[in-house]
């Protein structure tokens, strides 16, 4: 991929033959010489530039671009009131989280979609891995759409804030500042065209107070807070898609009674439009369970926590369940997520481990990564445990240091990582039913572009 460009006159000359700037957005006069010979220096200045003025110009345009072309950042949530309403069924929603090489990956997604029909799928990035993996929300909306015009998508794009997370010991010290950090985290998220917000505060969940709804009050007072905030915030047009979370990832399986108690507590605190979905724990944890040996313990999934839970969500009307962990999971599960309904899932760590250990991702590269990980220690890092647990469960910690190695590995090899990438997306897509869903969000979701204002110098 070529460099960034280095100031804003530099840029704006590259762009002048094939793309107008104007007052409230821009006009692509030669689609062909912007996509095929100037958009992937634009992504590049986008994510690299060092200078802010060209980095938030390049961001800018690229959204202005893809409204002009119609491929528009949007909320799911017609499609989840679609499903709530029982006029869509059948499917579940992968949320794809692109840790690094973004642009990459969801020009792959965007292609296996278009190859199967396929509209009902998510691209998103967790509040913890815009930390470690340098990645604020202005830059993945960016490298997201960018992807859709490269491939020619047309529709809506769903880019989503996963984990909005309260932090237990944090929010016990300071609980007012907490909730102001994710009130400002959400702003900059929407701002960035992040459409979908899901809020996690099963972290507060304290189970042993006495009764159901006690141990989830500080959960669904939070969230309540959250979804007001939100509906504060939202463009003109747009229903942002809220989650919430009952059961925190890697802990006890949730329970129908736990989401009746949640549910009847927000609305005690939110009657207006309510969280869209509920995300819940059925025996998976992030990342999966880390072996001695660096493998994975396969884990005992209850599928009928989702089946059982999602029908309460519906009574409420609600879509259904989420189910969070699960990339790791063997193939053969998936179809069974559909079939439980289970209308969204997460997918993270197994599209990591495809890009580290591929045989063309650079040798040299992952051997430095995992001297970053000895010499630093990151949090993940447990003192007893073998270096093959301790560097599969730190690797993730990697992506924002080696960010420009990893995005200048040579193209032979990053078309390789990505094609086995491809191949992933498609089973997935395939195994959850959402090949053929472009019609039904087609129906159920009317994109409404939103860009911000101009930045300074264009």
């Amino acid at each position: 991929m070529p460099d960034e460009w280095k100031d804003l006159n530099q840029l704006k000359t590259e762009l002048a033959g094939c793309l107008a700037i104007e007052p409230h957005g821009v006009r692509v006069t030669n689609e062909r010489e912007f996509v095929e010979a100037k958009l992937d220096r634009l992504v590049r200045t986008a994510v690299f530039a060092t200078e802010a003025t060209v980095r938030d110009a390049a961001r800018w345009i690229i959204r202005a671009a893809s409204n002009a072309l119609g491929a528009v950042s949007s909320s799911i949530q017609g499609l989840y009131d679609a499903i709530a309403a029982g006029t869509a069924r059948g499917f579940t929603v992968p949320a794809h989280n692109l840790r690094g090489l973004v642009y990459d990956k969801a020009r792959a997604i965007f292609r296996v979609a278009q190859e199967l029909e396929a509209g009902a799928f998510i691209f998103e990035i967790a509040k913890s891995e815009m930390g470690y993996c340098d990645l604020r929300p202005a830059e993945y909306s960016a490298c997201v759409l960018a992807a859709a015009i490269r491939e020619g998508w047309r529709g809506p794009v769903f880019i989503q804030g996963d984990h909005f997370q309260f932090a237990m010991k944090d929010y016990q010290k300071d609980p007012t500042a907490v909730t102001e950090g994710i009130k400002k985290l959400t702003k900059e998220a929407i701002e960035a065209g992040f459409f979908n917000i899901d809020i996690d505060s099963s972290t507060l969940v304290v189970l042993d107070r006495p009764t159901v709804r006690e141990q989830q009050r500080d959960n669904y007072e939070r969230c309540a807070e959250l979804t007001a905030f939100i509906r504060g915030l939202e463009p003109p047009g747009i229903t942002i898609s809220v989650g919430g979370e009952i059961g925190e990832v890697g802990k006890k399986n949730s329970t129908a009674e736990e989401f009746e108690a949640y549910f009847a507590g927000y609305r005690d605190r939110w009657n207006g439009k309510p969280i869209s979905k509920m995300s819940v724990q059925t025996g998976t944890s992030h990342g999966g369970v880390i072996l001695p040996d660096g493998s994975r313990q396969e884990v005992a999934i209850d599928f009928n926590v989702l089946k059982d839970i999602s029908a309460a969500c519906r009574k409420v009307g609600l879509a259904g369940t989420v189910q969070h962990g699960a990339s790791t999971l063997p193939e053969k599960l998936f179809d069974q997520f559909p079939r439980h309904d289970c209308i969204e899932i997460h997918l993270a760590t197994e599209f990591q481990r495809i890009v580290f250990d591929h045989p063309k991702f650079p040798a040299e590269l992952r051997q430095r990564m995992h001297q970053w990980i000895r010499d630093t220690k990151p949090p993940e890092w447990k003192e007893g445990a073998t270096e093959a647990q301790n560097l599969e469960k730190c690797i993730k910690r990697a992506w924002g240091p080696h960010k420009r190695e990893i995005w200048s590995i040579s193209p032979d090899s990053l078309r390789a990582i990505v094609g086995t990438l491809e191949t992933k997306f498609r089973t997935l897509m395939t195994l959850l039913n959402a090949k053929g869903t472009r019609s039904r969000v087609r129906d159920a979701v009317k994109p409404v572009p939103v860009l911000g204002p101009k930045p300074a110098g264009l």
